[in-house]
């Protein structure tokens, strides 16, 4: 395999428009993480969903994309609203998954740019993406379908749909998608409950779709993002070592989905195989779990940052 031509970062800062934990009196704040300082009867709103605005930096260049939009277009542009984040600047749009709680606010969200800016924009996504989904409990016993990705929807809304399989640079070369991770772990063996219509039949879902995002920052590493991580986040970080040729990860963020009894097994392994990659900064985020998220901040205390809707991370390259 060919390793990623990914050009070097000066800065990443990847603001967190949209996730599950919101706090207002999480205010401290250091030269990584910058929480913002709001009073009511401002509020940033929370749901179980997840976007993330990306910045990176390279010299005088600078691009801006946003990883997923959400579930609401309520809790998204009123998150953005109090940040002061014009999303009508975004110059690409990135989906880590076909599931409704990364992509419900994605069809408002093209609107407003398509109205404010009068222009199509870059989606970038994986062709599986699209297909038809739903959750089956056990327990439950009726299959509950999800809301899926309609192509000529999104066409028709402003996107410019961009599918691939493999990895795709975005922002200059600054970023790129993972593209299909590969499954090398023994314990990461996706969601047991989720199910997919592949050739007509209703499937375990192979989740081929769920992709990641890495950065190489300037003397520092690689900074892997990943939306929920259902390929695995340890095998997402390893297949972005693989991919890029460099074993030094600077910071993994992102969903973990280690969130419900069905996943407390995974949650000490990972762990196990996080502490041996030992990134320089663990941030979980979404569906990474009451449980897991106590776990991570007791075993890496020094290398684990809460996160909290509105959040800004700051990561410099070396000078």
């Amino acid at each position: 395999m060919s390793k990623l031509n990914i050009r070097e970062a000066d800065r990443l800062e990847v603001t967190i428009l949209v996730d599950n934990y919101t706090d207002m009196l999480v205010t401290e704040s250091n030269d990584i993480c910058r929480r913002p300082h709001l009073f009511l009867p401002h509020v940033f709103l929370a749901e179980h969903g997840l976007s993330c605005l990306i910045k990176v930096f390279s010299g005088v260049e600078e691009h801006t994309i946003l990883m997923d939009a959400a579930v609401t277009p309520a809790c998204l542009f009123n998150n953005a609203k109090l940040l002061k984040v014009d999303l009508s600047k975004l110059e690409a749009i990135i989906l880590s998954h076909g599931h409704p709680d990364h992509f419900l606010g994605l069809v408002e969200l093209l609107k407003f740019i398509h109205e404010e800016e009068g222009k199509e924009i870059p989606l970038f996504l994986h062709p599986e993406a699209f297909l038809e989904r739903r959750i089956n409990i056990p327990a439950v016993g009726v299959p509950s379908t999800m809301p899926a990705l309609e192509e000529a929807v999104l066409k028709a809304s402003g996107a410019i749909p961009i599918k691939s399989k493999k990895p795709v640079p975005v922002a200059g070369d600054l970023i790129y998608t993972t593209g299909e991770v590969e499954r090398t772990t023994a314990f990461e063996k996706g969601f047991p409950w989720a199910e997919a219509k592949i050739d007509g039949n209703w499937v375990a879902d192979p989740f081929r779709d769920d992709q990641g995002l890495v950065i190489k920052l300037k003397g520092k590493g690689l900074v892997v993002i990943s939306g929920c991580a259902h390929a695995g986040i340890i095998n997402t970080v390893q297949y972005a070592k693989k991919l890029t040729g460099m074993d030094k990860i600077h910071a993994v963020l992102g969903g973990f989905h280690l969130t419900g009894g069905i996943f407390d097994p995974l949650i000490q392994p990972t762990i196990d195989e996080m502490r041996r990659i030992n990134p320089d900064y663990i941030i979980p985020m979404h569906c990474k779990g009451w449980k897991a998220i106590n776990r991570f901040a007791e075993v890496m205390p020094e290398k684990f940052l809460l996160n909290t809707v509105g959040t800004t991370y700051v990561l410099e390259g070396e000078p």
